[in-house]
């Protein structure tokens, strides 16, 4: 496919060699280019480079952080994101139906060309496909080395939740016209149903309905949030008093402290945050059952 390239994220794939990264990626991919990031964040200037040079299928051969930053780079053109999974969790490609553990099968899907769109939310100007976070998770990101994350892999989220989890969260400012609530110790903004994995976080998140989900945690305690956390993910309706869900196509949270935000797992700076959406903005290479 010469009107095909693809951006690989060697680090993404956990403790084996970077090598043996590529030569998979190689092995599928056949006469395709591939562009090796060297950096973090190089993914999205290498994507938009390859629209520039003509390519209309961007490959994001990583995990939900590579995807971000090609998402990022191709954001606007008429190029579609293609998704070979290689990263700890790999959301987006779950949200999407692509076939775990699978390359070979995730690569017949880039080849047969079925293009969904989907929204394209995005937090003071930088897109994300499927979350953002205010708060608790992000500072977990922030505390979770690429060393640490290689070594334990989905657990290092858990163990940094847990050496964080004494701490006193932060008072959070909510803005929505439909927001429920003005106060929160912690924010999380889906444009996709999972969330960590393959939990239905955001019940009623649709990838191309205009509205992202926001789940809002009240004025708790970490510890008191992870359980609440538990509550969510394993319910089919949220009835907790001390959470909140509603849908809206903008959002600012603020903050009086230094409060970390991520996207896809990647931090994003900090509060204040402004959230907005773009209905069906961004093409995807899917399998048509997931439309």
């Amino acid at each position: 496919m010469t009107n095909t390239v693809v951006i690989l994220n060697p680090v993404a794939g956990g403790p084996e060699t970077l090598r043996d990264w590529q030569e998979r990626v190689e092995s599928i991919a056949h006469d395709c280019p591939i562009r090796v990031i060297a950096h973090p964040g190089e993914a999205e200037a290498l994507a938009r480079n390859a629209v520039e040079e003509g390519f209309v299928r961007i490959v994001a051969a990583g995990g939900d952080g590579t995807v971000n930053h090609v998402a990022n780079g191709i954001a606007g053109t008429n190029a579609a994101l293609g998704l070979l999974p290689l990263g700890t969790v790999n959301v987006f490609a779950m949200e999407l139906g692509l076939p775990a553990h699978n390359l070979q099968g995730c690569w017949s899907i880039i080849e047969d060309g079925n293009v969904r769109l989907v929204d394209l939310p995005s937090a003071n100007g930088k897109h994300f496909v499927q979350l953002a976070g205010v708060g608790l998770d992000a500072q977990v990101v922030k505390e979770t080395s690429l060393a640490f994350k290689r070594s334990f892999g989905p657990l290092s989220y858990l163990i940094s939740a847990a050496q964080i989890a004494a701490r006193k969260p932060p008072k959070l400012f909510i803005e929505s016209e439909n927001a429920p609530v003005e106060e929160a110790s912690f924010v999380l903004i889906g444009n996709g149903r999972l969330y960590g994995g393959p939990f239905p976080f955001f019940k009623h998140a649709v990838l191309d309905d205009g509205l992202f989900d926001v789940v809002v945690f009240k004025r708790l305690g970490y510890l008191e949030i992870m359980k609440y956390l538990q509550d969510v993910v394993f319910s089919s309706v949220i009835r907790a008093p001390e959470v909140e869900y509603f849908q809206t196509q903008r959002l600012r949270v603020t903050s009086e402290q230094d409060v970390p935000v991520e996207l896809d797992g990647e931090l994003a700076g900090n509060c204040p945050v402004e959230v907005r959406i773009q209905k069906k903005a961004l093409q995807v290479l899917a399998p048509p059952s997931a439309q």
